[in-house]
């Protein structure tokens, strides 16, 4: 809620209650946290989280979070188990390399111990206006497409063309430069994106 609503602006909803940010997916989602005993015991102490939806679990409730964006059936019958990664989130003072190590130490944990095959999830670069970020869409659709055959793509009634600039007049390194750190961290370990970006504007 802090980072979301308060730092970030995103638009409030009537579920918001207690300044707590939740949803359908929660009670059924494993959540990885860190915490800092230094500044308090239990959920005072923590400065970083993601959540981790697994498959099973996800059906549960109907398909995944990024289902309602996406159409992500290329990666539901690739043959492997998925896991979605989500609510990534770190206190603005805490958001250093060692502790986004500490997050993913404990995601290749639970990857390992569960067989996971592959990851996937929403990830947002700030901001609703398209013509502003349009060379980084550019750039992620002609530099990091993902393979025909894991592909997830828009839903069409939200679907945003990424292909917006010729691959020949982008500035690979300073558009990878200007990318949010957790964009830049999931393209440094192989990511690749779907086809078509998605305005959230709640968000």
């Amino acid at each position: 809620y802090d980072v979301f609503y308060k730092e970030r602006g995103a638009r409030k909803n009537e579920d918001i209650e207690q300044e707590l940010d939740k949803d359908r997916y929660d009670d059924i989602a494993k959540h990885l946290i860190v915490i800092d005993h230094s500044i308090g015991k239990g959920t005072e102490g923590i400065v970083g989280t993601y959540r981790l939806l697994p498959e099973d679990a996800a059906m549960k409730k109907g398909g995944f979070y990024s289902s309602g964006e996406y159409d992500i059936s290329p990666l539901l019958e690739s043959g492997v188990k998925t896991l979605e990664l989500g609510r990534s989130c770190v206190l603005p003072e805490y958001r250093t390399r060692h502790i986004i190590q500490k997050l993913w130490v404990g995601i290749s944990e639970y990857v390992t111990k569960n067989d996971i095959g592959l990851l996937f999830g929403c990830a947002s670069i700030p901001g609703t206006d398209i013509d502003r970020i349009s060379q980084q869409l550019a750039y992620l659709y002609h530099y990091h497409l993902a393979p025909a055959d894991i592909r997830p793509t828009a839903l069409k009634q939200l679907y945003v063309n990424m292909n917006l600039h010729e691959k020949d007049t982008l500035n690979e390194a300073r558009i990878f430069a200007s990318l949010p750190p957790l964009f830049k961290g999931y393209l440094r370990i192989g990511s690749c994106v779907g086809d078509g970006a998605v305005i959230d504007n709640d968000f």
